[in-house]
C-alpha cells in the first residue's frame, strides 16, 4: 500500500491526474471539506479544480504514510504560485503560497475506494 500512495500523492497530485483511472476504483468516493467526489472522473475534475489556482505546483509527503491494514494515512505539503480565482482569498497574484494536509485513505484489491483529506487552507481566506 506505500507504493499506491506513493503513486497517488507525488505522481498525481503532482500533475498526472489520468493516474486516477489506476489507483482509485469505480465506486471512489473522495471526501473534502463541503463536498463529496466520485469515481475516476470525479477525482479527476477535483485534481484540475483544486490545481487551476496554482502554477508551479510541487506536492511533497511529510509524514508516513503510516498503513494500518486497509487504511493509510500520511501527511503533505502542497506549494504553487497563486495566479488569482479563489473568492474570499486576499493573496497577491504570483504568491508562492504553501499548506499541508493530511490524508486518510482506505484501499480494497489494490485501488483505493474512499479518502478523506483535511487541510490548514483558511490562513489564505482574508
Amino acid at each position: 500500500m506505500v507504493k499506491l500512495y506513493r503513486r497517488w500523492l507525488l505522481e498525481m497530485w503532482n500533475g498526472d491526474f489520468d493516474l486516477a483511472d489506476e489507483l482509485v476504483s469505480d465506486d471512489f468516493v473522495g471526501h473534502w471539506p463541503g463536498m463529496d467526489v466520485h469515481g475516476p472522473d470525479g477525482l479527476k475534475r477535483a485534481l484540475e479544480q483544486g490545481h487551476a489556482p496554482f502554477t508551479n505546483v510541487m506536492v511533497t509527503l511529510d509524514v508516513g504514510p503510516i498503513v494500518d491494514g486497509d487504511t493509510v494515512a500520511a501527511r503533505w505539503t502542497f506549494e504553487g504560485d497563486y495566479r488569482g480565482g479563489i473568492p474570499g482569498v486576499a493573496l497577491p497574484e504570483n504568491a508562492r503560497v504553501a499548506f499541508s494536509g493530511h490524508d486518510i485513505l482506505r484501499a480494497e484489491n489494490d485501488r483505493f475506494v474512499e479518502y478523506w483529506v483535511i487541510s490548514d487552507t483558511r490562513w489564505m481566506q482574508g
